[in-house]
């Protein structure tokens, strides 16, 4: 049983580090179905409280996607820092707004493809930029 790690997204952004840091970690429940349901088709909270540590929250994905649901737990949450460990996922203050970065661990024997891979780099792509256009049209929300 081992862990294996890969960074599935790590790119600049406009927006500021709070506001992204809410919309996925705090309201990522409500945030994606909306902006990418061709991702997300809802969020289910499995056990505890939504956005706190060893709440854990079940992903249901589309018809068509190769998975049907994820399950994240998060181990730990930072607000001050933007950062949590659910998979880990770092919002870090920058001139221009912050730098997004997405590191996921699999643990037990699991082995990940290339392809998913690839295909998690692109879709965590296209979620980052609808989430980050839909927060840059709503400049009222989470500031």
């Amino acid at each position: 049983m081992g862990v294996s790690t890969h960074t599935l997204a790590d790119y600049p952004s406009s927006v500021a580090p709070a506001r992204l840091f809410h919309a996925f970690c705090y309201d990522g429940h409500n945030i994606l179905p909306k902006v990418v349901p061709e991702f997300v088709k809802s969020v289910d909270v499995i056990q505890g409280e939504l956005g706190s540590v060893g709440s854990i929250r079940q992903v249901n994905f589309p018809e068509g996607n190769p998975f049907k649901y994820a399950k994240n737990r998060i181990d730990e949450i930072d607000a001050s820092k933007f950062y949590t460990t659910m998979y880990e996922v770092k919002f870090e203050p920058t001139g221009y707004g912050c730098h997004y970065t997405m590191v996921v661990h699999h643990k037990g024997d699991y082995v990940i493809k290339e392809e998913d891979i690839a295909i998690g780099k692109q879709n965590s792509k296209k979620m980052f930029n609808a989430v980050e256009q839909y927060l840059t049209a709503n400049p009222e929300l989470y500031a």
